[in-house]
Formats: structure tokens, C-alpha cells, sequence
């Protein structure tokens, strides 16, 4: 007979605390700052709004998926290894994609590299109240490469250059600077300046002998060959593109539509392959935990990836300002892309910890992720206090959703920097994850939907803050004050998590709610929000999501005291009656379990209607 296999709850939390601290950690340097590098590659608002709604549609039906696969073919360990590697291979790519117009990068690395306070968004005569979407940071570059460069050849957004763009025009609007030129040209060439009379204008005298070679025109049979041939060069390419298919059609497009499929491609690559890592830990550390009867110790993973973001996000934010514009590989990558090059270097300590965290993984056939999904959505729609949770997640989706795309549009805007913005991202994971502790050292604790409607009401608050941001540091304090706002709604959604699903199905109740409800208010959020701010600005987007989450805080009360209560069960007569006096859905099922867990709904309702 085997010895029984001792096993060390302690030592496996503490892998697995380390595991997921270091994943949080790669992904907190990258995706807070993924949308503020589309626009330094010059996308708008609506396509940075698309390409993140992508990412959160692919997370939100991939990741179920990829769990029931992973389950059935008993590839778990696989998949987080896969997802790892393939995650920082792909990652590596988004640095070497090109930018709209390279020459507006660049005059705008060297703008804030020479002062670093100012504004790269606001005009130097705008008022400190006006949006600062009004004028977007790339046109007065883009004013200045013009009045500072020759003319070049341009193209506009739909795909025709314009007639003052041609280089070598004679007909094209000249200016005083031009035409002065164009005398000391004339004077160099000649050896006289045309006379001038009193009144300042010109005298008109005889036409100066021309050279032969200013007298030397086209020949226009060579003009209609030179055509012909255009014309047949075009004809071939058209034939190539038609053969190519998607490829062909891409390269048609002008520069920034071919950007956005770029990186919409990429960031979809990106996210299938690491959205199965999240679902694939946690199933497997809650089975193994469950096989040694320790799965109520399975609560600290979200703590664990809270301090990860902060360190992620603050160490990125740090590095990245005290890098130069452009790094060491050449003037094309910028100080940008050290988020994806410290993503690939933190996969590194998360594989060396694989090893010992992976073969703990276990694999439980009792029961199958479809099953528990369907059961907890069944239990959220017979629930109504559940689904008011439901909505308050979906709209807290969508405001976190709209925060995470352009909140460092409007702090960049505020003038403030890489640090700044990594620092505050810090403090307010920080404070996130400290609200279950000060909620734990209250005498009593606090009522779930009262949380809940404070939690909202936070982020309203913020949302309505950041819409008025004057420095490169007003972020701060309402990032301290994410412990009331995430937090709290973080805690309620856990606690009615376990009041609907009590008796096994918390975990899947929890998902339903972070998952379905909050994935797709992120889908949602991120398409309007990235429209709303294309049309009326960054800062009246946000001062939209605080009045929408205002109006459901308003409406939330009324709808929770119209909630029917729970009725109560008399244990004795239950005890007592025959199976003949029970009904069909009862001897179905196991009565005591489900008295149980009435009692239990009802004693909850009872001590949230007392406090």
C-alpha cells in the first residue's frame, strides 16, 4: 500500500502567489499604455475605440473556450506555456510598426524632450478650460514640418495629393519668402536686379535674353509615352492587388487604414494567445486546492495581481521617462517600446517559476466549466438582486473601459509624462486592493448593495474629475480613491457572488459577473467611447460615462427596496412530511440542500434590510 502524499497548502499558495504576481507584472507594463502608443503611431480615437474592442470580444469568447478545450484534452500546463511564449513573441512585434508620419514622431519626441511640462495636446493660446481635443497634438507638428520644410509630396486622407503638395509645380501660390528667393535667383543667373520704382512696385522693362536650356521643353510624344506606361503600371498593379486578395486590398488603402489593420491584427494575435492563461491557473490551482479540501484558501489571487499592476505599471512609467526619444536600434523605435521589451524580459522569471508552480495543476473531472457557466447564469436570472449586480457590473465595464483607453489621453494632454502616469496607475491599484482589508476591520461589515452603490458612485465621481484635469499630477488623488470606487464595487460583486451562489457555484457566479457582465460593458464602453471621443473630445467622453453611472446610481435604491424578498421554510414541517405530500421538483433534488440555502438567502436579505 502507497504512503498518502503529503502536500503543502502553503507552499503551493505561495507559488502560485508568485506565479500570478509575475504575470500581472508583464501585463501592467503594457496594456495601460497601449492605447497611448496608437496614438503616438497616429490613430484616432474611433480606431483605438475599435481595435480594444476586438481585444475584449476575443477575451470575451475565447477564454471559456480555451477552458473547455484545455479541460478535455487535459492540455492545461501546455496552454499556459504556449500562452506565455507566444504572448512575448508577438509582443515584440508592436514596436517595429510604423508610424502614420515619421516626421511628426519625431518633432514631437524632440518637443517633449525639450520641455518636458508642456502640453503636446493644447495650443500655446488656448484657454486652461477649453477641451484639449479641440486642436490634436499632431497638427502644429505637422504645421511646423510644413513652414520648416521643402514641399513634399503628401498624401490626404483619401488617398489624392493635394495640388500644393507637388514638388516643382511653376503654377502653384507662392509666398514673400518664395518669390525673394526666386529674385536672388534671378540676379545669381543674370547679373541684374529688376528695377523698382518709386512707389515700391516693379518696372516692367524689355524680356532678358533665356538660355537655351530655360527655353528647352518636353517633347510631348515622350509625355504620352511616359503616360501609357503609367497608365499600364497601374493597370499591372491593380492585377497584382486583385490576386493578392486582403493583402492587395490593404496596400490600397492610405497610411492610416493600413495601420489600423496592422495593429488590429497584431493586438488580436496578442490577445488569443494569452487570454487562456488567466482561466487555465485558476481552474487548475482551485482543483488542486479542492482535491486537499483547501479550496476556501483560493482568494488571494486577486490581491496578488493587484500589487503586480502597481509594480508593473510604476516601474514601466519610471524606466520609460528616462529613456531617450529614440532607442539605441534605430530612429524608428521609440522609447515607446520598451512596455513591449520589459513585457518579453518579465515572461522570462514567470517560465523559471513554471516548473514548480505547473505540475501542482490539477485537473478535476467531477464537473465541466459549461455546466457551472449555465448553472450560475440560471442563478443570476432567478436572482433579482442578482441582476441588478449584473447591470451595475456591466455599466462599471464600460466606464473602466472608457478610463483604460483615454485616461492617459487627458493626463498627456494635462502635460504630464511617462512617471506621472505610471505612478498614479500604481497608487490607484494600491488603493484597489486595500479595500477588503479596511472593510474587514469594521465591526460590522458593510451591507453588499450599499458597496455596491458606493462603488458606482466613486467611479462616476472620477470619471466626472478627469474630465478637468489642469497638471501633470491632478490625476493622484483621484486615483487614491479608487479604494472607494473599484474596490468597493469589487467586494460587493464577490459577496453577492457567494450569497447567489452559495452550495458550490460561487466561483462560476463570480465569473458570470466579471466575465460576461463587465466583458461585455468593455466591448461596449470601448466602441462608443472611442466614437464619443473622436466627435466631441476626450473630456466630454468622460464627463458622459459620470453622468450615465450618475443616473443608474440615482435609479439603483428605488429598484433594490422593490426586490422581493426571499420566503422562509419551516424545517419541521419539511422534516416531517411524506415523500407522497412533496412536490415533483422537490424529490428531483436534494430538499435539505435547497432549504439551506433559501435559509441562508433569506438571512442575508434579513441582515441587509436591518443595516
Amino acid at each position: 500500500m502507497k504512503p498518502t502524499k503529503q502536500v503543502d497548502v502553503n507552499a503551493t499558495l505561495i507559488l502560485a502567489g508568485s506565479f500570478h504576481f509575475l504575470c500581472c507584472v508583464a501585463r501592467a507594463c503594457v496594456l495601460p499604455f497601449l492605447t497611448l502608443y496608437f496614438r503616438r503611431l497616429g490613430l484616432g480615437p474611433a480606431m483605438t475605440g475599435a481595435i480594444m474592442a476586438a481585444k475584449h470580444l476575443i477575451t470575451l469568447l475565447w477564454s471559456p473556450l480555451a477552458s473547455v478545450l484545455t479541460e478535455h484534452y487535459d492540455k492545461r500546463r501546455l496552454a499556459i506555456v504556449v500562452s506565455l511564449v507566444g504572448s512575448a513573441v508577438v509582443a515584440l512585434l508592436f514596436p517595429f510598426v510604423p508610424a502614420v508620419d515619421h516626421d511628426a514622431l519625431v518633432g514631437h519626441c524632440n518637443a517633449t524632450a525639450a520641455s518636458p511640462g508642456a502640453s503636446p495636446g493644447v495650443s500655446p493660446g488656448a484657454s486652461p478650460g477649453a477641451s484639449p481635443t479641440v486642436v490634436p497634438w499632431h497638427k502644429p507638428l505637422f504645421g511646423a514640418l510644413v513652414a520648416g520644410v521643402s514641399p513634399a509630396s503628401t498624401q490626404t486622407s483619401g488617398g489624392a495629393r493635394s495640388n500644393a503638395s507637388f514638388e516643382g509645380q511653376p503654377w502653384r501660390n507662392t509666398t514673400l519668402d518664395e518669390m525673394a528667393s526666386a529674385s536672388d535667383h534671378f540676379v545669381a543667373a543674370n547679373g541684374s536686379r529688376p528695377e523698382v520704382s518709386a512707389g515700391g512696385g516693379p518696372v516692367l522693362t524689355s524680356r532678358p535674353a533665356m538660355s537655351k536650356r530655360s527655353l528647352a521643353l518636353p517633347d510631348p510624344s515622350e509625355g504620352w509615352r511616359r503616360s501609357g506606361e503609367e497608365e499600364q503600371e497601374e493597370e499591372e498593379q491593380q492585377e497584382q492587388q486583385e490576386d493578392l486578395g486582403f493583402l492587395g486590398s490593404l496596400k490600397a488603402m492610405d497610411v492610416q487604414h493600413q495601420l489600423f489593420f496592422l495593429l488590429l491584427m497584431a493586438v488580436s494575435a496578442w490577445e488569443l494567445l494569452s487570454a487562456p492563461l488567466a482561466w487555465a491557473v485558476d481552474d487548475g490551482l482551485h482543483d488542486y486546492l479542492d482535491s486537499v479540501d483547501a479550496s476556501d484558501r483560493h482568494g488571494n489571487a486577486p490581491t496578488w495581481g493587484l500589487l503586480g499592476a502597481a509594480c508593473g505599471a510604476g516601474g514601466a512609467g519610471l524606466l520609460v521617462s528616462r529613456l531617450p526619444c529614440f532607442l539605441a536600434v534605430g530612429d524608428h523605435v521609440t522609447r515607446g517600446a520598451a512596455h513591449f521589451f520589459c513585457y518579453a524580459g518579465l515572461v522570462a522569471p514567470a517560465l523559471l517559476v513554471a516548473p514548480a508552480f505547473l505540475p501542482l495543476l490539477h485537473l478535476s473531472r467531477k464537473r465541466t466549466q459549461a455546466n457551472g457557466l449555465l448553472r450560475a447564469l440560471r442563478l443570476v436570472r432567478g436572482h433579482p438582486g442578482a441582476l441588478l449586480c449584473a447591470v451595475t457590473a456591466l455599466l462599471a465595464g464600460a466606464a473602466a473601459a472608457s478610463l483604460e483607453n483615454f485616461l492617459l489621453w487627458a493626463m498627456e494632454d494635462a502635460g504630464a509624462g511617462a512617471h506621472h502616469m505610471g505612478l498614479s496607475l500604481a497608487a490607484g491599484s494600491l488603493s484597489q486592493a486595500a479595500f477588503p482589508h479596511l472593510a474587514g476591520l469594521r465591526v460590522k461589515p458593510p451591507v453588499p448593495w450599499r458597496a455596491l452603490l458606493a462603488g458606482a458612485g466613486g467611479v462616476a465621481l472620477q470619471c466626472l474629475y478627469y474630465s478637468f484635469l489642469w497638471g501633470p499630477w491632478a490625476a493622484l488623488p483621484a486615483q487614491l480613491l479608487s479604494c472607494l470606487s473599484t474596490g468597493a464595487l469589487g467586494w460587493a460583486v464577490r459577496v453577492q457572488s457567494e450569497d447567489v451562489g452559495a452550495g458550490g457555484a460561487e466561483r462560476s457566479v463570480r465569473r458570470v459577473y466579471g466575465w460576461l457582465c463587465a466583458g461585455l460593458g468593455a466591448v461596449l464602453g470601448s466602441l462608443a467611447g472611442g466614437v464619443v471621443a473622436e466627435r466631441f473630445g476626450v473630456g466630454w467622453l468622460l464627463r458622459g460615462v459620470a453622468g450615465g453611472v450618475a443616473v443608474w446610481c440615482v435609479c439603483l435604491p428605488p429598484l433594490q427596496w422593490r426586490t422581493p424578498q426571499q420566503r422562509s421554510i419551516n424545517y419541521s414541517r419539511l422534516l416531517a412530511a411524506d415523500a407522497s405530500d412533496a412536490s415533483d421538483s422537490e424529490q428531483e433534488g436534494d430538499w435539505l440542500d435547497h432549504a439551506l440555502e433559501v435559509d441562508k438567502r433569506r438571512h442575508n436579505h434579513r441582515r441587509r434590510t436591518n443595516l
